[in-house]
């Protein structure tokens, strides 16, 4: 350990205390990221966040354990089977605290859970590379002060963290990463009151196996920290030679005196525990999924779907190099690989078959030095360090089940702590090996200053939606779904004429992109362009046969067309494939209206408000016909029953006034208007309809005001005028009648 101390004094000239060191990681860390602290909820956060019913306060607590991360039930067919209750925990206490979705909020502690991260990394790397040793009174001597700090240092500015720091729903590899550090801190804890070599704690043990548990319920790579922690206890603490095991091995040395240490020391039992406590996590944990596993499809991860299994390998392999370049050179960074943004590799010959041989010429290196060097602590270093690398990767390797993903920067959260090892050791190796020390130092400055200023600019990427889907037009211009979030994020914004080019773009790259299609034929009904808007959604429904909204979506146009019995059809249909579709019945009613079927029209708008109860349109429209057919008293009923259930909307305040001054309830009347207008006041129809009510009752100087404020605010407003003539004409033969 003093060699590669003694190698780092050109990058760290002195060794800082673990309070100043730890100070300095954190700070760095803080600056990287400060700058997402006002961001917005951008990607995935609207479906975790905003839109997840498990974050407010009308959702039961149990219900946590019973969905998945984006609030679905985990027995839903249609779940993602994510499974982290405790993530969602803290998303729900940071919505209570700040009152709402105040993003800054949800930030800031994404922001302070790196920073303390960062933190526990410099204990954390002083283990790996010092290993554990304790004075007399159980306090760890730390050995390796100038290693810790640099791998934490590199640890705490590299890019490719800023999906999980500026990115909300990154809480999940942040909560998981702080307990599977804890859970290895406590794993080694058990080892400090040890006057006998090979003793432990039980306690410690049983602990540290609850902890990556908890790291579980925040994400599921968390259960790995037993694995590192099992190769930790037998290189570290078991002080087992790979090296002497493999020679006896191949010289075919019966001896078994190499596992002595698993009967003397312990050793055998804790892995025990770590099997059984794994195991039985494991086993809890595909119960409570279901058993089932989630159903991704072959847009999410196409390699997974390969005929071939030699396709399937190339590509795995493929996209593991890719993972291992994030980390070796950050500076290509995209919010979501998947949907053609890396084609697959289909034979030898495509040249990105080099990016594998190098991977595995590399790791083969770094494999056969952890094995044969003849250094025991360079040999424990680089095997901790691949340990770091690849065990946390594992869950995202498609080895043992498919995951919904090709390529995602934040699975590499964990992992990059191994690879910050492997940069560690190598600055070591390179001050050793070169007489030029200050090239180094320059070299490693230089690599933490890059990081830092592209942590801080792909912070500001991720402060907004627009700005994140534009970024990634550079880095996967050929992907469909990069030119689909533009286009809707446009659309939000108003700026449809742009939006249509970018979903216009994304149906070329990809023709079955289904949510293209009737994204864009949402734009081009809006825009009366009814032909082409048929087309598209019909041809979105004949790719997927149970894309609701398409077919929802198409029966509108069908309406609008004219075609009513097409439309109807569509609307059915879309109900057959989603029974609790409200806007679907609600657009059914609308149908059914055009047609005079008033009773089916109310039945519809009924289905709506019975699945969404504070579907204003739905209950407008029944008072709004009970009105205009004449049926007062249903349509004051129907709009008591909607106001008790949405007492702010100022529509329904505004309808229900025009039928209760229909029935002569002036009074009542008035007090809806004047609320309606209180929350609306430059809403022309709100006082042209209120001057109407005080015309009938006799108000006439009110009447008066109102018609002026309403032509006003709309001066081609229908009827106000000539009620005004009218009121006019009256209130001059009144005086003449007084005169």
């Amino acid at each position: 350990m003093a060699e590669l101390e003694a190698d780092l004094e050109h990058v760290i000239p002195s060794s800082a205390p673990p309070f100043w060191a730890k100070f300095v990681v954190g700070l760095v860390s803080l600056v990287c990221f400060a700058r997402s602290y006002d961001g917005e909820f951008v990607f995935d956060d609207s479906e975790a966040i905003v839109n997840n019913k498990d974050l407010r306060a009308e959702t039961p607590l149990g219900d946590l354990w019973h969905h998945d991360f984006w609030g679905s039930r985990l027995s839903s067919n249609t779940s993602h089977k994510s499974y982290r209750p405790l993530t969602v925990l803290t998303f729900r206490i940071n919505y209570y605290l700040s009152g709402g979705f105040h993003p800054v909020s949800f930030h800031v502690v994404n922001i302070l859970l790196h920073a303390g991260i960062s933190v526990l990394m410099v204990d954390v790397f002083s283990v790996l590379f010092g290993g554990l040793q304790y004075t007399s009174k159980g306090r760890r001597l730390d050995l390796a002060p100038r290693s810790s700090l640099l791998a934490a240092l590199l640890f705490a500015v590299h890019p490719v963290h800023t999906e999980c720091v500026a990115g909300v729903v990154g809480r999940a590899d942040l909560l998981g990463a702080l307990f599977f550090l804890l859970s290895f801190l406590g794993y080694c804890r058990a080892f400090r009151e040890s006057n006998k070599e090979g003793t432990h704690s039980t306690f410690w043990v049983l602990l540290s196996i609850l902890l990556g548990a908890v790291a579980m319920l925040c994400k599921e790579q968390g259960i790995t920290v037993l694995g590192l922690n099992a190769v930790f206890d037998i290189l570290v603490i078991g002080k087992l030679n790979v090296l002497e095991i493999v020679q006896k091995v191949l010289h075919k040395d019966k001896s078994l005196e190499y596992i002595g240490v698993l009967r003397n020391g312990g050793l055998l039992f804790r892995m025990t525990l770590l099997a059984v406590g794994g195991a039985g996590v494991l086993y809890v944990r595909w119960k409570i999924m279901g058993t089932g596993p989630p159903p991704f499809t072959e847009v999410d991860n196409p390699a997974s779907f390969a005929d071939s299994v030699v396709v399937r390998a190339i590509n795995y392999n493929y996209y593991y190099s890719l993972n291992a370049w994030l980390l070796l050179c950050p500076w290509w960074l995209c919010f979501d690989w998947s949907m053609g943004c890396i084609p697959l590799i289909k034979s030898a010959g495509d040249w990105r078959v080099i990016a594998l041989a190098a991977l595995w010429f590399c790791l083969i290196g770094l494999i056969c030095q952890a094995l044969c060097s003849a250094d025991s602590h360079r040999r424990r270093i680089l095997t901790l360090g691949l340990g770091f690398l690849v065990i946390p990767f594992l869950p995202a390797s498609n080895l043992f089940f498919r995951v919904g993903f090709v390529v995602a920067e934040r699975v590499l959260y964990l992992p990059s702590a191994g690879y910050c090892m492997l940069l560690t050791l190598g600055c070591g190796a390179l001050g050793k090996h070169m007489q030029r020390k200050k090239l180094i130092a320059a070299l490693v400055l230089g690599i933490l200053f890059i990081n830092t200023l592209r942590c801080i600019i792909r912070s500001g990427e991720w402060r907004s939606e627009e700005q994140l889907f534009r970024s990634a037009l550079s880095v996967c211009p050929l992907r469909a779904k990069v030119h689909y979030n533009v286009g809707k994020n446009l659309a939000d914004n108003g700026n449809q004429t742009a939006a249509i080019r970018y979903y216009r773009e994304a149906v070329r790259l990809n023709p079955k992109y289904v949510h293209a299609m009737n994204n864009l034929g949402n734009i081009l009904k809006e825009r009366n362009e009814l032909q082409e808007a048929e087309e598209l959604l019909s041809l979105a429904v004949q790719i997927q046969p149970d894309f609701a909204a398409a077919w929802m979506n198409l029966g509108i146009v069908q309406n609008s067309l004219k075609r009513f019995e097409a439309a109807e059809h569509s609307y059915r249909t879309a109900i057959r494939h989603r029974r609790k579709y409200p806007d679907c019945y609600y657009n059914l009613g609308r149908l059914y209206a055009d047609l005079n079927r008033h009773v089916d029209a109310l039945n519809a708008w009924r289905n709506a408000t019975v699945l969404k109860p504070e579907h204003s349109l739905a209950w407008n429209n029944m008072i709004i016909l009970l009105d205009n057919t004449g049926n007062l008293a249903q349509a004051e009923a129907v709009g008591r029953e909607a106001l008790e259930l949405i007492p702010n909307d100022h529509s329904l305040m505004f309808s229900l006034a025009n039928v209760l001054g229909k029935s002569q309830k002036y009074k009542e009347s008035e007090a809806l208007f004047l609320k309606a207008i209180k929350a609306h006041p430059n809403t022309a129809s709100y006082h042209g309809n209120l001057a109407v009510l005080y015309h009938r009752w006799g108000h006439l100087d009110l009447a008066k005001k109102h018609y002026e404020i309403s032509l006003q605010l709309d001066p081609t407003a229908p009827g106000t005028k000539e009620n005004y003539g009218l009121l006019r004409r009256k209130l001059e033969q009144m005086q003449k009648k007084d005169v």
